[in-house]
């Protein structure tokens, strides 16, 4: 086999009624367009697979990488099946539908899948603009239909006005939206799971108003305290050891966020891979002897098993591993 070394993956631009622009202009993205609302940055799915740009797997999909080196470059653990997670830039030109995402018990009853938990870091956002994030103070489920019914879901939503370098944790069941401005990175389960619960009357491709899921959404929202999320983003920290620079290590993943200003060294363990995305900035990825080229907009996979490799430079990188 041959040695392992960091991948660089390209990001697979996906258009939306609401995209926008800056992952062509800002990113750079290749095929981004002024409507493109997401990039999946890493994607192991039967429509959407990223393709290697470097060293001696270029041209070959993630899923036949993992084909060639074995499994274990995922994680010890793994053995086959579903990617566990799925890696996104989002940029809302306009608001995105209120939605929310079943758990793994109600998508493998109801739909036969996965749930879908995931992450937000903010990476630019338009003067007040924001989320919605759960329901209100003081809300239920009961408060949030009728306020549907009359027409204005945001009565009874908790709205958050968000600046760069905020995160969110989104746990499945938490109703939410991203806004018209924000510029995100998700981090989440592997799934494309979505009840929608308003869509401000838009128009899909066909000409017709989108769906609306209303009763399965109805099924799985679930009013959350700030104290729940919290206990559910940081589920698998170890008590009193919690890093500032993690943004969440729940069941599903661990993100952290590294300001890199002077040389950082890492190591890539069988435990996982490690996902790297670039914010902004500019450095190297040294490993193996070779040093490698990573910019604001850049997704890098190491694989499990890679062992040490250095970043120097001067960006900011999310780090996200499944431990």
């Amino acid at each position: 086999m041959t040695e392992l070394y960091p991948l660089k993956l390209r990001g697979i631009p996906v258009n939306m009624l609401w995209g926008g622009s800056r992952l062509r202009d800002r990113f750079r993205k290749p095929g981004a367009t002024c409507k493109t609302g997401e990039t999946w940055e890493l994607s192991v799915r039967p429509d959407r697979v990223n393709i290697i740009e470097n060293g001696a797997y270029t041209g070959l999909t993630l899923e036949d990488f993992f084909s060639k080196a074995g499994n274990k470059v995922v994680s010890e653990d793994y053995e086959g099946g579903r990617f566990p997670l799925l890696i996104k830039f989002i940029d809302a030109a306009d608001d995105l539908s209120i939605q929310v995402h079943p758990d793994n018990e109600y998508a493998a009853h109801v739909e036969c899948d996965f749930g879908k938990t995931e992450m937000w870091y903010i990476i630019d956002a338009k003067p007040g603009a924001g989320i919605i994030y759960g329901l209100g103070e003081g809300c239920a489920k009961e408060d949030l239909k009728r306020a549907l019914e009359a027409g204005v879901p945001g009565e009874a939503l908790n709205f958050v006005k968000v600046k760069p370098g905020d995160s969110f944790f989104i746990p499945a069941g938490l109703v939410h939206a991203i806004g018209r401005g924000v510029f995100i990175a998700e981090i989440q389960q592997n799934c494309d799971l979505t009840y929608r619960v308003y869509d401000y009357g838009r128009l899909g491709l066909g000409g017709k108003p989108r769906e609306l899921h209303t009763k399965k959404a109805f099924d799985v929202i679930y009013p959350y305290t700030h104290e729940e999320i919290e206990r559910m983003r940081f589920s698998a920290s170890v008590p009193g050891k919690r890093d500032r620079s993690v943004l969440s290590h729940c069941e599903y993943f661990k993100t952290l966020k590294l300001d890199i200003s002077r040389p950082v060294d890492l190591f890539s363990g069988s435990e996982s891979f490690h996902s790297l995305l670039c914010i902004s900035g500019g450095g190297t990825i040294e490993c193996g002897g070779g040093a490698y080229y990573i910019s604001a907009g850049d997704s890098w996979f190491v694989p499990a098993g890679t062992g040490h490799y250095r970043l120097s430079g001067r960006f900011c990188v999310l780090l996200t591993t499944l431990k």
